[in-house]
């Protein structure tokens, strides 16, 4: 019996989503990855290298643990799960980790344009700002430790320089839903620089506020 079978099929299922509905940048290729925590065990299933999505099986997905080493699958792991590994062991609190090739967010990439604080709902989800994140050659210890340093502001949104989009989650229906609004507020921000004219953000006291609820609770335990 396979016992990382059901983060296998949801690894699969988002994989596909995203694939089908183009967050990959194309619907035949093999850009973009995918991972999830599986329970408490330390371990990540991660989608395989070079593999188109439509075609994937549970057996596919890798199991790795936070340092790489891989526990299952006969695969060779994504490229980036160096970067996905980077940001469980920054992040205790994520549960999933979307790399995607989105359109709008590839193309504040490569002017290395984070998005301002524009929609109170984004900037709860996302954070108050989406940051980007500086370029490092895929796959490469350097674009992990880019991502670690950044990641730790607590975002669950962010522009990789040059590459796509980052997207966390506590779980991967969380992660779907901030790659969604993450392209959204991507769409909205090119197209409002593209008029020329000034672009409004959100009040400081409602930028105040929204930082207050996306603290974590204090354990006074």
């Amino acid at each position: 019996m396979d016992k990382y079978l059901e983060e296998r099929k949801s690894v699969i299922q988002v994989a596909q989503t995203l694939s089908e509905g183009g967050f990959f940048g194309t619907r035949s290729g093999t850009g973009g990855n995918v991972s999830a925590r599986c329970g408490a065990e330390g371990l990540v299933a991660v989608t395989p290298s070079g593999r188109p999505y439509q075609n994937l099986k549970p057996a596919d997905i890798c199991i790795v643990d936070l340092e790489g080493g891989q526990v299952a699958g006969e695969l060779r792991p994504s490229i980036e799960t160096g970067m996905h590994l980077s940001v469980y062991r920054t992040r205790p609190e994520v549960g999933a980790v979307l790399h995607t090739h989105q359109h709008y967010a590839s193309v504040l990439s490569v002017i290395d344009e984070p998005i301002p604080p524009l929609f109170d709902e984004v900037s709860l989800h996302l954070g108050v700002q989406v940051d980007v994140v500086p370029y490092g050659p895929s796959g490469s210890p350097e674009l992990a430790a880019h991502v670690a340093d950044v990641v730790a502001n607590g975002g669950n949104g962010f522009i990789l320089q040059n590459h796509g989009a980052l997207c966390l989650g506590k779980t991967l229906e969380e992660a779907l839903t901030n790659v969604e609004m993450l392209e959204k507020a991507a769409k909205v921000y090119f197209h409002a620089l593209c008029t020329g004219k000034e672009v409004t953000r959100l009040p400081r006291e409602t930028l105040s506020m929204i930082e207050k609820m996306r603290k974590p609770p204090k354990n006074d335990g």
